[in-house]
């Protein structure tokens, strides 16, 4: 199967088969793909929290219980594993560092002059965003949505279903998980696993913008 084909065939999953369960060889994979993803200069501002056990995915769906996001609590508790997508709430000089000296461990960074200047335009791009323009946060948001969007995909490849659900209480899931004490807060959860035979969304056929309306060539 090719990207195209990928793209093509994953969908938003109404509801998962609650008996078929992700391998770890498979999730090690997962894991990977939540890593690897590209971010504005490297700043990868995330964190994951992976409720992979009942009671894991218990917590999470807590945030989906009542009210206007209810109808979301079997998908994550139906799905083999539910993760919370969480983003940082500071991007500090103190953070910048910490990105290079990675960087450098890593063996990208080969010298006290080079690490000197991958530091400096690091801050000169943050400082757009922390000085110049006010947006940070949104900013950094942007980073953590890059991330979910070429997660969708690169689960896809790997054969599971998933669903980006933005409806759930984030204030419910701080909490749970004190995620403003680690620097962090909840934007969204994605629940995947594998799609029951009888999701209704699996058999509608896909809907798009043609390309005459979204692309320009010039």
């Amino acid at each position: 199967m090719n990207i195209i084909d990928i793209a093509q065939s994953r969908y938003s999953t109404k509801k998962f088969d609650a008996n078929r369960r992700i391998s770890d060889e498979v999730m090690a994979q997962v894991k990977a793909l939540l890593r690897l993803s590209a971010s504005s200069i490297n700043s990868q501002p995330w964190h994951f929290v992976i409720g992979g056990t009942e009671a894991g995915k218990r917590r999470i769906a807590d945030a989906a219980k009542v009210g206007p996001y209810a109808s979301n609590e079997s998908k994550i508790m139906n799905a083999s594993h539910s993760i919370v997508f969480c983003v940082k709430t500071d991007f500090s000089d103190d953070y910048i560092h910490a990105l290079t000296n990675q960087e450098e461990s890593d063996g990208r960074i080969d010298s006290a002059d080079m690490k000197d200047k991958v530091n400096a335009v690091r801050t000169f791009y943050a400082d757009l965003h922390r000085k110049d323009w006010g947006d940070t946060q949104c900013w950094m948001e942007k980073q953590v949505y890059l991330n979910m969007g070429a997660f969708l995909l690169g689960v896809g490849a790997l054969g599971l279903d998933a669903v980006p659900i933005e409806g759930v209480d984030t204030q419910i899931l701080d909490q749970e998980f004190g995620l403003a004490e680690q620097g962090y807060k909840a934007l969204a959860v994605v629940a995947i696993g594998y799609k029951d035979p009888n999701d209704f969304n699996a058999k509608l056929p896909k809907s798009r913008w043609p390309e005459s309306r979204i692309i320009s060539e010039i």
